[in-house]
């Protein structure tokens, strides 16, 4: 007889799967450029000097001269004019090179994010972020123009791992405007039975446990135990939480908001972090960039 402790949930290898997306994309991407002599192109405007907003937008760039995508960076002051930076946007929009538009968040306090966001061409909203794409997503019978990244990469890992959506419960933990919120919308689309758990909700423990797929979203560093997720159970982590290490040159390491090491010994899959959603990330907005540019040049 194996032991109880021997069941070992599979891993999901986001890295090797955005790689094969990568492939792909850069393989569309030659078919443009050697059918029309244009390629898509993206831009990734950053406000001032966050040193997190600023390894995410280089690894953007670099992501996109890995495919062939060409990058136009915009790279603000801090002390930038709301005005000036929605006077960036506006420019960016009447690009016809630029196919895609991101702007990395957060923004400086005294600029208003949701205004800037909401000035973004809905053609090039690559983001996914404009009210009007998630209100189409949100909407029966109606087709954003783009999917938001981070959820669209968590149900790409669910295809892409043979896990079919359709019919299953799924419970989706926070309720945030860039996964939780979109995330449960894409999942209602896809025809799951969806529950959001949230900072309000009483027992989360038992609505998890009942999951057939779990997408933690809740930013709280292991806060899904093993004995909260039901046996064979697919579980995606959206969570990066550093958390101390001293072991580590860096003196932190990062943490999804799901026990890795025990929810190993029940579900059926699990992704890791880092090495799970985070580079899936990265390939939907290179894909939702391609999209966009072959809406525009295919036509």
């Amino acid at each position: 007889m194996a032991s109880p402790d021997a069941h070992k949930a599979s891993i999901i290898d986001g890295k090797a799967i955005a790689q094969a997306i990568r492939s792909e994309i850069a393989e569309e991407v030659r078919h443009l450029s050697e059918k029309y002599g244009k390629v898509p192109g993206l831009a990734v405007v950053i406000v001032g000097n966050r040193k997190d907003s600023q390894s995410y937008v280089s690894m953007k760039r670099k992501a996109c001269a890995e495919v062939g995508i060409k990058s136009f960076d915009v790279d603000l002051p801090e002390q930038v004019l709301e005005s000036e930076l929605i006077g960036k946007v506006h420019e960016l929009n009447a690009l016809p090179d630029v196919h895609g538009i991101l702007v990395q968040l957060p923004l400086p306090k005294h600029i208003n994010e949701e205004k800037v966001l909401s000035e973004i061409s809905l053609e090039k909203d690559v983001d996914g972020f404009h009210p009007l794409n998630i209100g189409k997503l949100a909407m029966k019978g109606r087709e954003p123009l783009f999917l938001p990244c981070t959820p669209k990469g968590c149900l790409e890992l669910l295809s892409r791992s043979g896990i079919s959506v359709k019919g299953k419960k799924a419970v989706v933990v926070g309720r945030s405007n860039i996964v939780g919120l979109p995330v449960a919308l894409l999942l209602l689309k896809a025809d799951a039975t969806v529950t959001v758990v949230h900072s309000h909700t009483q027992d989360p423990e038992s609505i998890i446990r009942d999951a057939d797929i779990v997408i933690a979203a809740a930013g709280q560093a292991m806060m899904i135990k093993g004995s909260w997720i039901k046996p064979g159970a697919a579980v995606i982590d959206v969570g990066t939480n550093a958390v101390n290490d001293p072991s580590k040159k860096s003196g932190y390491r990062l943490v999804g908001d799901v026990d890795f090491q025990e929810a190993c010994k029940v579900a059926g899959w699990v992704t890791p972090v880092p090495g799970g959603v985070g580079p899936m990330t990265v390939a939907m907005l290179l894909k939702n960039t391609l999209d966009g540019a072959k809406r525009v040049i295919e036509q």
